[in-house]
């Protein structure tokens, strides 16, 4: 079992930026893939980045170029950079954890609010 725990949301203003955080806990030597997902209200559930155990990672087209996914000194944490945030960005952000390459099977995070607003 994988715990995850995000944190680094909260209300920001157009172009601004926000680091999200998430600290993975328990059986984490065999995960594969870590990632975030997001969910806006009435729209449906949307990859934002991945990272792979090699480090190799993955966007969704509409945060090429402003959000970038990294992991941190200790491996057990992975970050998601997010820069010239828009208002279409707003979303709760989760964090998830697989062993295998499906990662929306994998173990999620209780989530965190991104608000992006004027």
């Amino acid at each position: 079992q994988v715990q995850l725990a995000e944190s680094g949301g909260g209300p920001v203003q157009p172009g601004g930026s926000l680091r999200l955080s998430c600290i993975a806990s328990g059986n984490i030597d065999r995960l594969f893939l870590t990632g975030w997902y997001r969910q806006a209200p009435g729209k449906q559930r949307e990859l934002v980045a991945s990272i792979s155990r090699g480090d190799t990672t993955v966007y969704a087209d509409s945060v090429k170029g402003r959000f970038t996914i990294s992991r941190g000194s200790a491996r057990n944490t992975v970050y998601l950079q997010m820069n010239n945030l828009k208002p279409e960005d707003t979303a709760i952000y989760y964090c998830v954890a697989s062993q295998g390459v499906v990662l929306d099977l994998g173990s999620w995070g209780p989530g965190t609010q991104v608000t992006v607003s004027s």
